[in-house]
Order: structure tokens, then sequence, then C-alpha cells
């Protein structure tokens, strides 16, 4: 049975480019308020001036999820224009691109305080209005991670990205299981290659060491294609969202055989010819 998300508020990090750009225009046409962070203020204001032309509703908060306080008033901005909050989608975070023992101790802290903590610093909140003020309704929220295919594996020269997405992988199944008897559903959502800025961002924030390496094109998708996936899982919760079956299976086959899992990492390394600091990063 489907859900009717129609005027259920949705806070959306992440919001001004890629997956959270397009999931924010996707949840507006599904006529959900939709309230938009990011620590760039412009592609924010883009982003709501689009939705608004199309007749929706949208706010901006300029936001860095690394701030708990930042955070926190982001979800209490977005209550306080839309009278509640139904769903969150933790979707900010970044890639870095380094031979683990080269990485900084900074620098590996950095990306776990936005891709995993800062994901943490929007639930809290919002969970907090949602089991106190929705008391009583059948589904109270919902909240969803934007995790990636690489949290079931760890992949070499990606390692504090992959890591980071487990986590949200791993704390978003557990609290699946916590929150479900209190009618809040909980996603993580699983994409796979995808044609967004994020490799050039993961370039500036790696140094510009190495090359950009995209995935190949068949292991790519548009962000308007993990944009349908969410808004339907909104509809009809389910606790992983994929959009590449072929994707999902092979990561299933490389954690139920990891020596055929290392095997072809190696392979794949050798066939590409990289020097150690140029592997790709989702």
């Amino acid at each position: 049975m489907k859900l009717d998300i129609h005027n259920l508020p949705i806070a959306i990090t992440g919001a001004g480019t890629g997956i959270g750009k397009a999931t924010a225009l996707a949840c507006a046409r599904a006529d959900m308020p939709v309230a938009l962070a990011g620590r760039r203020e412009e592609p924010l204001r883009e982003v709501q001036t689009a939705i608004e032309t199309a007749g929706g509703r949208a706010i901006v908060v300029p936001t860095d999820v690394a701030d708990p306080d930042a955070s926190a008033r982001f979800i209490a901005r977005t209550i306080e224009e839309f009278g509640t909050i139904y769903a969150v989608f933790a979707n900010a975070g970044y890639g870095l691109r380094g031979p683990v023992h080269e990485l900084s101790d900074d620098a590996i802290r950095k990306i776990f305080e936005t891709n995993f903590f800062g994901s943490m610093h929007v639930i809290r909140p919002a969970l907090a209005h949602m089991l106190e003020h929705r008391a009583g309704e059948k589904h109270r929220g919902h909240i969803l991670l934007c995790s990636s295919c690489l949290s079931k594996l760890g992949t070499p020269y990606t390692a504090p990205y992959s890591a980071s997405k487990a986590l949200q992988d791993h704390f978003g199944r557990a609290m699946r299981h916590e929150l479900q008897p209190q009618g809040i559903h909980v996603s993580t959502v699983h994409p796979i290659g995808t044609r967004t800025e994020f490799i050039e961002a993961a370039n500036r924030v790696s140094g510009g060491a190495g090359e950009s390496m995209p995935p190949p094109e068949a292991f790519t998708q548009p962000p308007e294609r993990i944009a349908r996936a969410v808004v339907a899982c909104l509809r009809t919760p389910k606790g992983e969202v994929w959009t590449s079956h072929t994707v999902r299976l092979a990561f299933a086959a490389a954690t139920a055989c990891p020596a055929l899992a290392d095997w072809g990492i190696a392979r794949a390394l050798r066939k590409r010819d990289l020097p150690a600091d140029n592997a790709h990063n989702d």
C-alpha cells in the first residue's frame, strides 16, 4: 500500500547539486514541502526558485552539517516553516582519494565528520520531533541516508569514503529495527556512479593528486534516477534502495567470496594501469 506523501515536509542536506538537488525537485513534484540545506547558498536558491516557479514550497537554510548546532537550527527552521517534519534525506557528503598510509588523520576525521556525523546531526533533532509530536500516527516519519554501493566493499584509494558510507549503512540498519516499532521508517540509499560534480569535488579535496577516473558509462546513472527511487521509497518504504540490480548482486557476490573480490579489484587496477594515487572513487 502506497503512502500519501502529499504535504509531508522533507529536509534534504546537500540539496544544491547532484542527487540532493534532483531529489528536492522530485519531492517537490510529489507535493512535498522541501527544506534545502547545503554550505553554498547560491545553488540552493536556484533549486528553491525552480521549485517555487513550478508551484511548490521550499525554504533555504545554509548549513554545514559538520556543525551540530547549525544542523539543529536547520531542522528547527523546517518545523517552524512547515509546522512539522516527516522525512529527512541525509545526503551531504564528499569523497577523498589516496593511499591510506598517505592520508592525514585530519583529512580522515573531516570526511567522517561530514559524511557520517553530519548525517547524525540532522537525524537526531528530526527524530526528537517525530517521536514527541507525531505520536499516535501510524507513519510517524522516514529517515533516509544516502550511503553508497561502496558501503558493502572496501576499495583501494577510497577507504575513508567507503568506510564512512559503511557507517551510514550499519547505523541505518540498526535504527531501522530500533525505530520500526515506533512507526518510523529508516532506509539506506546505495547509488552507483552518478553523473554529477562529485568526482571533480573529490579531486579538489584530495589536492588534485592523480587524474579523475569516472566509472564506466555502463555503471553510471543520472541523479534523477536515484531521486525517483527515493520518492518511490517514501511512498512505499523499504530498508535499502538500489538502482542497479547488477551492481547489487556483484557486491553481494564480493561479500560472499572475498578472494574473488580481491582478484577482481587487482585485475581492474592492472587493467587501468593506474599509479598508486590515481584510483577512482564512487
